[in-house]
Order: C-alpha cells, then structure tokens, then sequence
C-alpha cells in the first residue's frame, strides 16, 4: 500500500488515460492537485534511456538543492541503480502503468536517510509517442533527516507496479562479469 498521495496521483493518471493506453500530457493539469504540485515531475524522453526534467516542482528542486529543468533524472541516483531504473522506464513504455520506487535519499552530513516514494506514470506527447513521465516525490520520513543539505544521492528500496491487484515486481538484481557490477 502506497502513501495516500501517491495512490492519488496514481488515481488521477488513471482517470485521465480512460480508454487509451496513457494519458495525454495535454490531459495533465497540475491546478487540478494544486497541494502537490511541490512534489510533482515531469520528465521527458530525449533518447533511449535518456529521461530529463522538464518541470520540477519546489520540494523537488529543493531536495536536491537547485533547479533540475535539464537535468538527467538517472543521474541522481547511485550507478549501481541506473540501468535497472533506465530498463523500467522504458518497460513502461512498453506497458504504460505506474511505477514506484520505493527510495533513500542521502544528503553528505546527514546521519538518517529520507525515505522517499518516487512515483513515475507514462505520458504521450502530441505525436501520441509515450516520451514523458509524470512523477512524484513523495517523503516517507520526515524531510528534516537531510538536516537542510541537498540530497547526494538516491538509492533504490523496492520497485512496485502500481496495477490494481499486482504486489511487488521483481526486486532489482546486480550482474557481475569478472568481479565488475554491470546491471
């Protein structure tokens, strides 16, 4: 079971896709949930495995300490994670439902992590291309553990499908060749 704005972000998505495999992002309007639009994203896809900000609400930027417009979302979080998360993405371009990962935010002098629920939700373009995420930060724990810092790195808990009825996806896994982590 997800925090309540997360299952309310994923209702919205829902609500909007009706019939078709995703919604639009012409159909997403952040005044419709205006008291999470601190904590909402929207990525979009430039290239295979390329996911960038696009918008980043206020809680966003400030976890991370400045603006993220143009920034490789991937990029935030610990290499070990970014494959594995870059394969998801595109997964659920192949299969557009909701998707969150359950994380850990460290900032460098901080002694506890925040915990975080990072919800990402598949959007078409007008080309009806799906090449954009509508996502969501949600905090698990107190945000005052990062002690004022920005977040140094993200590290992946779980990874949940957000399909009614469904539990946990399969958790991610470390491949090794010759003692060197590929995936």
């Amino acid at each position: 079971m997800f925090h309540s704005n997360t299952e309310r972000l994923i209702d919205y998505w829902r609500a909007r896709k009706g019939a078709c495999a995703a919604p639009a992002r012409a159909s997403i309007d952040p005044g419709e949930f205006p008291d999470l639009a601190p904590q909402v994203f929207i990525l979009g896809r430039t290239g295979p495995g390329q996911y960038v900000f696009r918008l980043a609400g206020g809680l966003v930027d400030e976890l991370h300490g400045g603006r993220l417009a143009g920034v490789d979302a991937l990029c935030l979080w610990a290499e070990t994670y970014r494959t594995p998360l870059q394969l998801a993405l595109e997964a659920i371009r192949r299969q557009p439902e909701p998707l969150v990962v359950a994380a850990e935010a460290r900032a460098p002098k901080a002694e506890a992590s925040l915990g975080l629920e990072i919800t990402f939700a598949p959007l078409t373009s007008v080309s009806g291309e799906i090449d954009r995420i509508l996502g969501l930060y949600q905090p698990t724990t107190p945000v005052a553990a990062l002690l004022g810092q920005p977040i140094q790195v993200l590290t992946v808990r779980g990874v949940t499908a957000a399909r009614p009825g469904e539990g946990e996806l399969p958790r991610l896994r470390l491949a090794a060749v010759d003692g060197r982590q590929i995936a």
